[in-house]
């Protein structure tokens, strides 16, 4: 059993909500939903659209057509969708919309019993849970929890009231499911290892991370800033990571190309540092509440110089948790550069995961030292891997430089200490990646044995396990740690394949060319999508099948 439905509005109608709340009421009642938001770049009006998926079985992508309901808050809705409707799609729409075939809400009787019209989604919604045969009880409930003002759960119960049942949806006795987004897993994440300080600049799709952890700041005891550029962003977080607080980032493409300069100063200070990059269709502004996969290039080779840094590409919001606890571990314990590399789509869809899936390998610390006496900030070490304090903890000068510099930190132009300096921060690059082959570096879906390969990473992973349900013979290896790439085993999932094809939300396929670069393998096979909308099952199996 799945079944899709679409709630489809202006910007500022509640769109948006009313799709959370709808999956939220349906996950209480045992079901797994994906929730996917499309929406323009505008504050009021425009088209927005939700497309809620369920089902008694996991899944964890959207359906592009053949919607069983249609929420429609506006007469564009009706008029925008008919191509994506099946013969049987039945609409709910206010009064006064023109639909093919449904039921009008009377949504003007509500407002003139103390309804505002901004509870016309709700209103909606109510309908909509009667339609499906969901208890009022438990859609009140939740309408309650997730709703400021009682008129929602007045408009709710007029909606139900008003509106036609036609099914009976049942209860599914579940438990353990989390219905969240790639975004709220991520702040969840960095809370879970301790951060201490969160600073950004706001820039969809990375925004909703700000607001999270604003929102629970007090109560975990951390601060959140907004500063004034992504410069000084990323600059204060290096500054207050040198003093022993643990930090992280959060921006997009654009505010990513303001911070790259700095990154380079984390290469040569070894100031620890975790930044999150939520991509979306570039370049420039592009368009910037939608989907795409176009950085990883910059990603894996951001800033001047050569330096040792992470790359971690989540796939849902289980591996985001358990991938950004890693980016803090990995960062502090190695003092590199973490980078968390998400987009739109895995930032802002619900995802329905399990409980036992936020299962993190390592455990974050700040890994400092307080040595009494002499110190040495860059301290040449056989792992390449200097130990590390903060400026006042200790009786010594802890030093963070841009220019190359002794194991004390003081500046030097001699060969001989550079060529000693950059070879410990490559002897580290090396100590992560055995690190790295310890967390998973690849995941494999799918027969193991198969010869027909499925290449991807990151938020494509939804839409290929759905896909992969309908096809035979195939395997999907996705890689989780872009860099350092885990060559060896990559090589051994596809050396003796028939056919490798590479999915990503890029124009030129980026992972191939890193494949190339690590490994010497080179495919032609690509589906790629580049019109900013995420993949769905149906686009990756129309494709496989050309």
């Amino acid at each position: 059993m799945r079944r899709s439905i679409l709630i489809g509005g202006q910007a500022g109608q509640g769109v948006a909500k009313a799709a959370e709340v709808l999956g939220k009421i349906l996950v209480r009642l045992g079901y797994f939903v994906f929730n996917y938001r499309d929406y323009p770049s505008l504050i009021r009006g425009g088209h927005n659209f939700n497309v809620i998926t369920f089902s008694d079985k996991r899944l964890f992508s959207h359906d592009e057509r053949n919607y069983e309901i249609i929420v429609a808050l506006d007469q564009r809705t009706v008029e925008t969708h008919k191509k994506e409707e099946s013969e049987n799609t039945y609409y709910i729409a206010p009064n006064g919309v023109k639909i093919p075939r449904g039921e009008n809400i009377d949504v003007s009787s509500a407002l003139k019993e103390g309804v505002p019209p901004i509870a016309t989604n709700v209103i909606l919604l109510g309908a909509l849970a009667k339609f499906l045969g969901i208890p009022k009880r438990v859609g009140k409930e939740v309408v309650a929890t997730e709703m400021k003002g009682t008129f929602n759960e007045k408009a709710f119960e007029y909606g139900y009231e008003k509106g036609e049942k036609n099914g009976r949806i049942g209860k599914i006795p579940r438990k353990g499911v989390y219905f969240l987004t790639g975004n709220e897993a991520i702040g969840l994440g960095a809370i879970a290892s301790g951060i201490d300080m969160y600073i950004a600049y706001p820039m969809t799709p990375a925004t909703p991370v700000l607001h999270f952890l604003a929102a629970r700041k007090d109560k975990y005891n951390f601060t959140v800033l907004q500063m004034e550029n992504e410069i000084a962003v990323i600059n204060a977080a290096l500054g207050a990571s040198y003093a022993g607080a643990m930090t992280m980032v959060g921006t997009s493409g654009g505010g990513f190309a303001l911070m790259a300069e700095a990154m380079s100063l984390q290469g040569m200070s070894e100031v620890p540092l975790v930044v999150y990059l939520a991509q979306r269709t570039a370049p420039s502004t592009g368009v910037p509440t939608y989907t795409a996969q176009g950085d990883l290039l910059f990603a894996v080779h951001v800033g001047h110089g050569e330096f040792p840094r992470v790359v971690v590409a989540p796939g849902d919001p289980a591996e985001a948790f358990n991938r950004t606890i890693e980016a803090f571990y990995l960062a502090y314990r190695y003092r590199v550069l973490s980078i968390i590399l998400g987009d739109k789509h895995l930032g802002e869809s619900h995802y329905s995961m399990l409980e036992n899936e936020f299962n993190p390998r390592v455990e974050p610390d700040r890994f400092l030292i307080f040595p009494k006496g002499d110190f040495k900030s860059y301290e040449i070490t056989e792992d390449g891997v200097s130990p590390r304090s903060v400026p006042g903890a200790i009786e010594a000068p802890v030093r963070a430089t841009s220019y190359e510099h002794d194991e004390y930190g003081i500046t030097t132009e001699e060969p001989e200490k550079i060529v000693a300096m950059m070879e410990k921060r490559l002897r580290k690059a090396e100590t992560i990646r055995k690190v790295v082959m310890e967390l998973e570096p690849l995941s494999i879906y799918g027969d193991p044995e198969a010869d027909r390969v499925i290449v991807s990473w990151g938020s494509t992973k939804g839409a290929i396990l759905d896909a992969m349900k309908h096809l035979d013979g195939w395997k999907f290896v996705k890689i989780n740690y872009i860099e350092p790439f885990p060559s060896s085993r990559f090589l051994h999932e596809v050396e003796d394949a028939k056919r490798v094809v590479i999915v990503e939300n890029s124009s030129t396929g980026q992972i191939g060319r890193i494949i190339a670069e690590n490994t010497g393998f080179i495919t032609e096979d690509k589906i790629l999508r580049y019109d900013a909308r995420p993949f769905t099952p149906e686009f990756i199996l129309r494709r496989l099948k050309k």
